[in-house]
């Protein structure tokens, strides 16, 4: 055991030295792989790679790309670190207004005085691979200024609805001066478009498109009716002047209005504050290509065309896309209010789910609890900061982790919001900013994040590290790169146009010469650069792969790290690196695939034993050396009688003196420990042992039980514990506790009166059902003879066949005298 455990360490310290002094071009090194020229390929490469400026760096036989590697292994491979460039990023924060803390019946500040969030302005230089991260503070501000657009379907369903509208501006005044006490509310309305088949085009209709002496307004797309104002009852009063219009179809065209409201924000009036859109309707809606059936086919192209606060082009654009409103609602800060009856609420709930920061209400069928409906809106919204960013440079990422209240800590996608946020409360959130590369040459790039349906936002200003500080330093048509082909750079040639080679000493157009062929060719082979790369004045340039992490690599372009052999359809088991179509396996795994496990704790049986004795550990598989035996830990023999019945006949005979081998006894049994017991309970118990016990039950010549346990202790010797009373003597025992453990003989006699009562009693339940079947057989037949009976008729005329016994004979001689 000791000396397996000696060998084991021994194998793990041998895999990792030879892991960790393994050359560079192993798989996974990026900076290698990257094949840098110079010294700005070389840091865009990744955040662990440095280029060594040292002239006399490079070694016979090596590459200028070679320069660019991982620092640890430059510094082993013999540059100093002074000489090592490894530029690192940084950030600087530009502006940093701290977040307001202003309480209700302060003094009132202009909206663009109240700030939300912090930072506001910083700057990032980004080193590719090495992400930056700052942190971004949220504080949603008490008593902040609200502008509230209430924009209301018009058509004829919802007549009773603009009678409960006509005086929401004073009541809804006065139940968000409870939140704010800068709050504006605007109207407007819509209907659909003006073309069939939405409305009917004919004179009469359009004028007055309601049926019956209704008085109705002629249709409209879309009236901007009320621009925000704080005066509530100049909005009572407007809203009390429309009149209900009408159309033909189901739909509306409440998406014309939403995308006008959004983009003609100099109409609207909106202000740099709490932007609320509620949308009240009692029907579903037009989207993006419902236009063709009035033959409008023209995408709506989401600008401003309200003339007279009219919108005049429903009948040249069609509807917007869903997508389009919301880019449209998000870039002016919108927060959507949908305000429906119950029967639309599962279409909009899906539509909520499309737009972001957006609320469903259930709108009553008079809209009586319009306010209610607000004020419980606005709070859901207004209680969750969700952050986005505009669009991201190529290569760049973000990473979000929010922490909210209670300590609540989140990532991925849900790092960029949080929830049940109140009016005062802080929230934190840690983004980091990472670049691949150098988007754009290194040209500084901005990305802004806020949070939606917020205007404040967080401006970063983006400077990309794309060369290294010495190549500030370098001479151009310098001697060293061959007469002044190249420019001499921390501590390499950088060749001019046409000029290849470590010192730019090849011309382009004569890379293919024959003598430089030869030194692309192993072994003096017939294969250029093994068939995987080109021969660029005298060196092998690999070619590239499709798959990035697919690289060729060697002096020949001979290896590749993915031809390993696989196990499991994974490269070397996914427990190594494939190092030029040979696997370096992890610590504790070997094998051609690296699918052999060198961890023993696999094949360890409950007894600290490997494999319980039976067989050796071979890549973490128990392999059985007695065939008999079998299972993970060689714990099972199908074809072995059972321990129990094993040691049955040696138990019996040394407890006892009885059994078959009682004659031998001695020679045959003599191989385990005997310890008697006075009852089971004193048996050892699984629990109380440190090694395992097996409980026997087994039967004796005179067939009563006797019990015993068998086990194998700590020092391999076999101990058998059993309870000494047995057969006659035990039963003896036993009937005086009123226990048996031998099985007592027949009762005869109940067993002979039982057959007899039974036999009885079967044949009285025989005739029982007998008579019973014959009774009810007489009464259906009886039954059945009285109802013929009453169905009898008796004929009563005469019968043609019959002859009367008397017969009358007239004489004729007499005259009747």
């Amino acid at each position: 055991m000791v000396n397996m455990m000696d060998l084991k360490l021994l194998l793990i310290a041998t895999l990792l030295g030879v892991f960790c002094s393994g050359n560079a071009q192993k798989e996974g090194n990026e900076c290698i792989n990257a094949n840098a020229k110079y010294c700005g390929e070389c840091i865009q490469a990744g955040a662990k790679c440095g280029w060594c400026k040292d002239p006399d760096f490079l070694k016979q036989g090596e590459t200028v790309s070679t320069r660019c590697d991982e620092l640890q292994s430059l510094i082993h491979r013999g540059c100093d670190d002074a000489m090592i460039e490894n530029p690192h990023g940084e950030q600087q924060t530009l502006k940093n207004k701290m977040v307001t803390h202003r309480r209700k019946g302060a003094e009132k500040l202009k909206p663009e005085d109240i700030t939300q969030i912090q930072p506001q302005k910083i700057s990032l230089t980004l080193r590719s691979g090495e992400p930056q991260s700052f942190n971004l503070k949220f504080k949603r501000a008490e008593d902040y200024p609200i502008d509230m657009y209430y924009l209301m379907d018009l058509s004829y369903s919802m007549k009773d609805d603009l009678e409960n509208v006509k005086n929401l501006g004073t009541s809804l005044m006065l139940e968000m001066s409870k939140i704010t006490s800068d709050f504006r509310i605007g109207f407007g309305s819509f209907v659909e478009k003006t073309v069939m088949p939405y409305i009917s085009t004919t004179p009469a209709k359009l004028l007055n498109p309601c049926t019956g002496d209704q008085n109705c307004t002629s249709p409209f797309s879309y009236k901007n009716v009320l621009k925000l104002t704080s005066d509530g009852k100049k909005f009572n009063t407007l809203v009390g002047q429309q009149h209900i219009s009408g159309n033909l179809d189901s739909p509306e065209g409440g998406f014309d209005a939403i995308m006008q409201v959004a983009v003609c924000g100099d109409h609207i009036g909106w202000r740099n504050v709490t932007r609320l859109l509620v949308f009240s309707t009692d029907a579903g809606f037009h989207f993006a290509g419902d236009g063709k059936l009035g033959g409008i086919v023209l995408p709506n192209d989401g600008k401003c065309h309200l003339e007279n606060n009219a919108y005049t082009m429903s009948h040249y654009y069609d509807y917007p896309s869903i997508a389009h409103l919301v880019q449209k609602l998000s870039d002016n800060n919108i927060q959507t209010i949908f305000a429906v009856t119950e029967e639309f609420q599962p279409v909009y709930q899906e539509l909520k789910n499309l737009i972001p920061k957006s609320a469903v209400g259930t709108l009553s069928a008079n809209s009586s609890n319009v306010i209610n409906l607000i004020i419980d809106a606005y709070n859901s919204l207004s209680s969750e900061v969700i952050l986005e960013n505009s669009k991201l440079p190529e290569g760049v990422t973000i990473a979000y982790t929010a922490r909210c209240k209670n300590g609540v800590v989140s990532e991925g996608e849900s790092g960029r919001r949080c929830s049940n946020i109140s009016i005062g409360d802080e929230v934190l959130f840690s983004i980091s900013v990472t670049s691949k590369g150098c988007p754009k040459q290194g040209k500084p790039e901005i990305v802004k994040i806020k949070p939606l349906g917020f205007t404040e936002e967080v401006e970063i200003i983006l400077n990309f590290i794309c060369e290294c500080d010495c190549n500030q330093e370098g001479i151009e048509n310098s001697p060293l790169c061959h007469f002044g082909n190249g420019t001499y750079e921390c501590g390499a040639c950088k060749c001019n146009e046409g000029r290849v080679g470590r010192q730019c000493e090849c011309s382009s157009n004569d890379v293919a010469t024959e003598d430089m062929d030869r030194t692309c060719r192993k072994d003096n082979g017939t294969d250029i650069c093994s068939n995987n790369g080109e021969c660029v004045c005298g060196t092998c340039e690999c070619k590239k792969r499709d798959k990035p992490e697919e690289r060729y690599s060697g002096l020949y372009c001979e290896c590749d790290n993915f031809n390993c052999d696989r196990s499991g359809n994974k490269l070397c088991g996914g427990h190594g690196r494939c190092d030029c179509r040979v696997c370096a396996c992890d610590p504790l795994w070997t094998g051609s695939a690296c699918d052999c496990s060198l961890d023993n704790s696999t094949c360890m049986a409950s007894n600290k034993q490997i494999c319980n004795g039976r067989g050796t550990c071979e890549c973490g598989t128990c392999k059985c050396t007695n065939l008999k035996f079998q299972g993970p830990t060689c714990e099972i023999c199908p074809t072995c009688p059972g321990v129990c019945t094993e040691h049955k006949e040696c138990v019996q005979c040394r407890a006892f003196g009885t059994g078959e081998k009682k004659e031998t006894c001695e020679r045959d049994c003599s191989y385990f420990n005997l310890i008697k017991v006075k009852e089971r309970d004193k048996l050892p118990q699984p629990n109380d042992a440190t090694y395992p016990v097996m409980h026997c039950k087994e039967r004796d010549a005179n067939d009563c039980w006797f019990y015993y346990t068998y086990a194998v202790n700590n020092n391999t010797e076999k101990e058998v514990h059993v309870v000494e009373t047995l057969g006659e003597q035990k039963a003896e025992a036993n009937m005086n506790k009123g226990v048996e453990d031998c099985p007592a003989g027949p009762d005869i006699i109940p067993i002979v009166a039982g057959v007899v009562a039974g036999i009885v009693l079967i044949g009285l339940a025989l005739l029982l059902i007998w008579k019973l079947l014959m009774i009810i057989h007489d009464r259906r037949e009886f039954a059945k003879f009285e109802k013929e009976k009453m169905n009898a008729k008796w004929d009563t005329g005469e019968n043609p066949i019959y002859k009367s016994a008397v017969t009358t004979v007239v004489n004729p001689k007499y005259e009747g005298k």
